[in-house]
């Protein structure tokens, strides 16, 4: 089996990829596995660490607010989409694979056209609640489309065959034991806020998030562990918190550049605050974690929003748009709901009734159909 891989940009993208490639390798160890990405980004640096062949082609996005800037960069994306298409091309000649696969981003668009346009089967892999610009063009070719949730499917272009499937976890995310977790980390029994806004931060979030640590000095009812994301935002959080009287001790609150060992905190965690990522909110329900979801306004498709709704209309999470963050709300909300054992418990009962534990293994079923295998 020779089985093209194509996906990235984010890790949003690229995570799910590895998974459905390790499943693919655990399946058929003699399967000959090819990723394409987009030349300098995410993937040329996680694809080779996970043991994986890399090929890249060059590729941008292109800008939806229109500025002279964007009409440059827009032109200049344009004569890569079609340079990509040529690249696509040559890589699939040589490589030969029995199938595609994408997992988003826009690599995905050229890379799985020339597929298609060769006969070469081709399935899509779409993480996000709202399916992306390049998932809805590719679904009218693809023999299936693998989808996060349900509500996804109504997004889709009539004809498009949908399947549910969940999004693949990185390893650890499942079977969580909290106790285990907070022996490890020297958590005492007060509740644990968990929030983080991806590896690079989210700013309105870390300052936000400073208020509550200044209003919970006045009891410390609560512990904290905060990832304010690697270099500015660290140090403009750290900033904020010394001009607050914050002190982080490792006790009360522990502030993070960037947490490396997420699935012991999460599991160790009684509320996460945190984005709306596509991966962080399956890995929330798989976890059975309660949240307070923050979605970014500044994504394609405002698809963190999406994403986050999921999980609210279940009762798994509270929504609170970043135009409506106040520290005052955040902090409520986060009172209200981690002093509250009774409603931690229903959203946790909520969050578990969202996850899907098997979303690799219903991959691979979907693959070796395709395959006719």
């Amino acid at each position: 089996m020779r089985v093209l891989m194509t996906g990235g940009g984010t890790a949003g993208h690229i995570n799910p990829a590895l998974s459905i490639a390790a499943k693919i390798k655990e399946e058929r160890p003699d399967a000959e596995i090819l990723f394409v990405g987009a030349e300098g980004r995410m993937e040329t640096t996680l694809v080779p660490k996970a043991g994986y062949p890399l090929k890249t082609v060059k590729v941008e996005g292109f800008q939806r607010k229109l500025t002279p800037q964007n009409v440059v960069k827009n032109i200049k994306a344009a004569v890569h989409a079609v340079t990509a298409g040529a690249q696509a091309a040559k890589i699939l000649k040589e490589f030969r694979p029995d199938i595609a696969i994408g997992t988003g981003g826009y690599v995905c668009g050229p890379v799985l056209q020339q597929a298609a346009k060769r006969g070469i089967p081709v399935l899509v892999h779409e993480s996000n609640a709202y399916p992306g610009v390049t998932t809805k063009l590719l679904s009218r070719t693809a023999k299936a489309v693998m989808l996060p949730t349900e509500s996804a499917r109504q997004y889709l272009p009539t004809g498009a065959n949908a399947v549910v499937t969940g999004n693949p976890l990185r390893q650890g995310f499942s079977a969580p034991d909290r106790e285990a977790a907070r022996r490890a980390l020297g958590v005492d029994e007060r509740p644990l806020v968990l929030s983080f806004g991806g590896s690079l931060g989210a700013r309105p979030l870390n300052e936000a998030m400073a208020a509550v640590l200044k209003r919970n000095l006045a009891d410390e009812r609560l512990q904290f562990v905060v990832g304010t994301g690697r270099g500015i935002n660290y140090e403009r959080t750290k900033k904020l918190l010394d001009e607050y009287g914050v002190t982080p001790d490792g006790v009360h609150v522990r502030v993070l550049e960037y947490i490396d060992d997420m699935p012991r905190y999460m599991a160790a965690a009684d509320l996460v605050v945190s984005r709306c990522g596509a991966m962080t909110l399956s890995e929330l329900p798989a976890m059975r974690k309660p949240s307070i979801l923050i979605p970014s306004p500044y994504v394609a498709e405002n698809h963190q929003y999406h994403n986050a709704k999921a999980l609210a209309d279940r009762g798994a999470a509270v929504c609170i748009e970043e135009k409506d963050l106040t520290d005052d709300r955040l902090w409520d909300t986060i009172e209200q709901t981690a002093l509250s054992p009774e409603r931690l418990a229903a959203m946790s009962e909520a969050a578990a009734g969202a996850a899907v534990s098997d979303a690799t293994e219903r991959i691979w079923q979907i693959i070796k159909q395709t395959l006719g295998d």
